[in-house]
């Protein structure tokens, strides 16, 4: 009944704040029933690279990895972990984070948002990050709205994540949020780049007083985007870099193409609405527009972990990460998986599942061609 009832959400006209409310209402009652109270083989060679001339600000240095020499790199995708320090809850996104980590050995991993939800705040976010450090991993994060609500404001979070070994988030000043930055992913041979990550901060709720329910991302995190990915696409003689985009809370396309469009393929397990933005501030055109973005990957919403191509593009979620701190019905948690292959546009992707293995792998875009 309870799954029927979500279902329905999808045709029905949103009764206005009632997806994000019950949400919000859910995990404030979540909080006050307790939550306050071996190295990777063949790491990736990180190369410490400039942000393009022609892209602004142009202080920005971002982070450069290789391909390995045969041709492959693996990301992992953590997301809405929900760590607790010192609450047994917590035991099995901890135990989650470090099983993902060996059995996959990933070149890169990057954490979707929602780490903790508790206090205290420095000592979760060490304990449910270190796991990547002490193997040498290469990582970075895009905050969630949950991450600066216990004792810590969103820079305080973001430097202590900074402070740990092999971060490789940096700032882009003069923008919304603070978690937003590139990862240029270049040859195993040469410097010439193969794949651009964006990661976007997706912030926590909307600042306009009429306009309610979740944040969105901003028109000058906007210009950032389009200006990397002209400048990109120029150093690669006019032709866009094929690029990822990952941020926490999902975009309203993810919305649109359940409820509006039924040319879209869908793969994976969808339990519950994207509890998206309640206004669209155009990210989603601006990624078309350049011409580069093949997948979006969010986080956020923890009872979904699939993948959708629509629009000549991939909206995907990660596998919830997390652990009893909050609600999930898709168990047992686990982790999304990208692996790009070298002189490739396509890309494979598959869920782990702690304890149990690998599901949905899947070749993109090769198994999503359909007759529509």
């Amino acid at each position: 009944m309870r799954m029927k009832n979500r279902l329905k959400a999808i045709i029905r006209p949103r009764e206005q704040g009632a997806s994000t409310l019950d949400r919000r209402t859910f995990l404030k009652r979540s909080t006050q029933m307790g939550l306050a109270g071996l190295a990777a083989a063949t790491l990736p060679r990180i190369v410490w690279g400039h942000t393009p001339a022609a892209a602004k600000p142009a202080e920005t240095a971002f982070p450069d990895l290789k391909f390995r020499e045969d041709g492959t790199f693996k990301i992992l995708q953590l997301t809405d972990t929900h760590y607790v320090a010192g609450d047994p809850r917590s035991r099995r996104a901890l135990l989650n984070v470090e099983e993902m980590l060996d059995l996959e050995k990933p070149d890169l991993v990057i954490h979707t948002g929602d780490i903790i939800y508790g206090k205290p705040a420095e000592e979760s976010l060490r304990e449910i990050l270190t796991p990547i450090s002490t193997r040498r991993i290469p990582f970075a994060v895009t905050f969630g709205n949950h991450d600066e609500e216990f004792g810590k404001n969103r820079r305080e979070v973001f430097d202590i994540v900074r402070s740990l070994p092999y971060n490789l988030n940096r700032e882009v000043p003069g923008i919304h949020g603070v978690s937003n930055g590139v990862i240029t992913l270049s040859s195993s041979q040469s410097d010439k780049k193969q794949w651009i990550l964006y990661l976007f901060d997706s912030l926590r709720h909307s600042p306009l007083p009429d306009i309610k329910g979740y944040d969105y991302i901003h028109f000058d995190q906007i210009a950032w985007y389009r200006q990397q990915s002209e400048a990109f696409t120029q150093q690669n003689g006019g032709t866009p870099i094929p690029s990822l985009a990952f941020f926490h809370i999902p975009f309203p396309e993810y919305i649109y193409a359940l409820r509006l469009d039924r040319r879209r393929v869908l793969r994976g397990n969808f339990g519950e609405e994207p509890a998206s933005p309640n206004v669209n501030s155009g990210l989603f055109v601006s990624m078309k527009e350049m011409g580069d973005i093949r997948a979006v990957l969010c986080g956020h919403d923890h009872d979904n972990d699939y993948a959708m191509q629509w629009n000549g593009m991939f909206l995907m979620f990660g596998r919830f990460s997390g652990c009893d701190t909050v609600y999930n019905d898709l168990k047992p948690s686990g982790a999304r998986i990208i692996e790009l292959t070298e002189g490739e546009s396509g890309f494979r992707s598959w869920i782990r599942v702690y304890g149990e293995g690998i599901t949905q792998n899947l070749c993109y875009p090769k198994d999503f061609e359909t007759v529509l």
